[in-house]
């Protein structure tokens, strides 16, 4: 009956890749399961292996996993004599938002302000004061610059009319 001998957790190379070796005589069908449903291969995510004597080596890869993909993989070996199955965890990517802000079925809270666009009132006053500055400073700066233009913009250079 089949044996797997070896199982290892998701490495990135090119692709991510859950590295497995299986042996059987006769060789074994492998297929794959995902938190306990039957994984259908892709592009995206696919086995590739190799036979060499008694033993198929190979990977299950997977081309930039999302946090979807996270869960357990279940590999499973069938021959005629028997049939043997491994478990191993896969953690490709955090989830974007944390638990709390998703409700059923995933949607998420339209009233949800992130943390960090909240501020505490001392910031945000010190913020608004030097807002405010500013805005005097610039106003401040143009009544200045209109009466220079009114007052010396008006007269001729060497009394020559225009």
């Amino acid at each position: 009956p089949p044996r797997i001998l070896t199982l290892e957790e998701p490495v990135l190379h090119l692709e991510h890749c859950i590295a497995f070796a299986v042996h059987g005589n006769p060789a074994p069908t492998l297929h794959w399961l995902h938190n306990g449903q039957v994984l259908r291969e892709t592009e995206i995510i696919h086995m590739e292996f190799y036979q060499q004597g008694e033993v198929s080596e190979g990977c299950l890869l997977f081309n930039k996993p999302t946090h979807y993909n996270n869960g357990n993989y279940t590999i499973v070996a069938t021959n005629q004599l028997g049939s043997a199955n491994q478990t191993i965890k896969g953690h490709f990517l955090e989830k974007p938002f944390p638990e709390r802000l998703t409700g059923q079925g995933g949607a998420v809270f339209p009233n949800y302000i992130p943390k960090f666009l909240y501020l505490d009132s001392k910031a945000f006053s010190f913020q608004v004061s030097i807002a405010v500055g500013l805005a005097a400073f610039a106003c401040v700066l143009l009544v200045v610059l209109f009466i220079m233009i009114n007052k010396y913009g008006r007269r001729s250079k060497f009394g020559m009319k225009g």
